[in-house]
């Protein structure tokens, strides 16, 4: 297995650091090893947790989670695909056969709705071509606003970046986040 290329820093966290941990993690749950890494550069930490979409948006909670898990899937982003499966797939009501799902190269369209396919495949074109047709467009505005299809665009993006992030620096898998399936 391949070393991360910076190591986490470890507490005590200078002021600014730990306030910033404090904000996004829940009390009594240790920093992320991926914030702890990105914390070596406290400016870029922070631009990061401020950019983030975790916050109540335009979209459920599962719209997002599909999102970030086909994203992080498409990226090899084993790290990230794994917090958020360990973290929201059950607030999102996902079944283990959609986590699954989320990993193969073509989903099973019977495990979805037509909204969540979509979903889908806006994040599968937005990673292949960086754009969407204008079939998919017009699929994706069937079950969403203009707002939320900006929100959806921008989630796609953040967790392609993330999952840049997580791969160059190697970050090591957080002890309770599953793998992606055999």
């Amino acid at each position: 297995m391949n070393q991360p290329r910076v190591q986490p820093l470890k507490p005590p966290y200078d002021a600014d650091i730990q306030a910033a941990f404090d904000r996004v993690m829940p009390p009594g749950m240790p920093p992320l090893k991926l914030f702890r890494s990105m914390a070596h550069n406290p400016r870029v930490l922070q631009r990061m947790l401020a950019g983030g979409l975790l916050d109540r948006g335009s979209i459920q909670l599962r719209e997002r989670e599909l999102l970030i898990l086909r994203a992080t899937v498409l990226c090899g982003a084993e790290y990230e695909w794994g917090v958020h499966v360990a973290g929201f797939a059950g607030k999102a009501g996902f079944t283990a056969a959609q986590i699954a799902d989320t990993c193969r190269k073509s989903i099973d369209p019977a495990l979805w709705s037509p909204a969540e396919q979509a979903l889908l495949a806006l994040a599968d074109s937005l990673h292949a071509s960086a754009s969407l047709d204008d079939t998919l467009w017009q699929r994706l505005a069937e079950h969403f606003s203009e707002q939320q299809l900006i929100e959806c665009l921008l989630l796609v993006g953040f967790y392609h970046a993330v999952s840049f992030v997580v791969n160059g620096l190697r970050v090591e898998r957080e002890e309770y986040a599953p793998r992606f399936p055999a």
